[in-house]
């Protein structure tokens, strides 16, 4: 993928241009279910339903999370970087993944979302992205 600045597509409806819009498709789990996470099953079906959303042209990216615990965070307080090992929120439930679709409208990332296989088992988050335009950078190899 170049880099660069991706706006919405376009829908024809009643011969005006509508935009489309982006959302976030934010998995939150249990800490218990990210060592699940190796189930065949389990990731057939996010295989399945990431080709189907491919199919549909919605698709823009995404990607799983590994657990909390491989997590690290990092904080500047009184001019200092301060670096913690693991999840900074104490909460039952963590981000476990993302995607990012774009589609007509809510209804429609409603839809998507409720197609998810973690829908059955996890929370799924539909938060739109702020604006309506994406950016994705090209990292350099080191």
């Amino acid at each position: 993928m170049k880099p660069g600045l991706f706006s919405g597509g376009c829908e024809s409806k009643n011969d005006n241009l509508i935009p489309n819009m982006k959302y976030a498709l934010l998995v939150h789990q249990p800490q218990e279910d990210f060592d699940k996470r190796n189930d065949a099953a389990a990731m057939a079906a996010g295989r399945a339903y990431g080709e189907a959303l491919m199919a549909a042209g919605v698709f823009v990216g995404g990607a799983g999370l590994e657990s909390p615990r491989a997590a690290t965070t990092v904080s500047i307080r009184d001019g200092k970087r301060e670096v913690h090992d693991g999840p900074y929120a104490e909460t039952k439930e963590f981000l476990a993944g993302f995607g990012l679709i774009d589609v007509p409208d809510l209804d429609a990332a409603l839809e998507w979302a409720a197609r998810h296989p973690a829908a059955a088992y996890a929370t799924v988050e539909v938060r739109p992205l702020l604006g309506s335009h994406f950016v994705a950078g090209n990292a350099k190899a080191s």
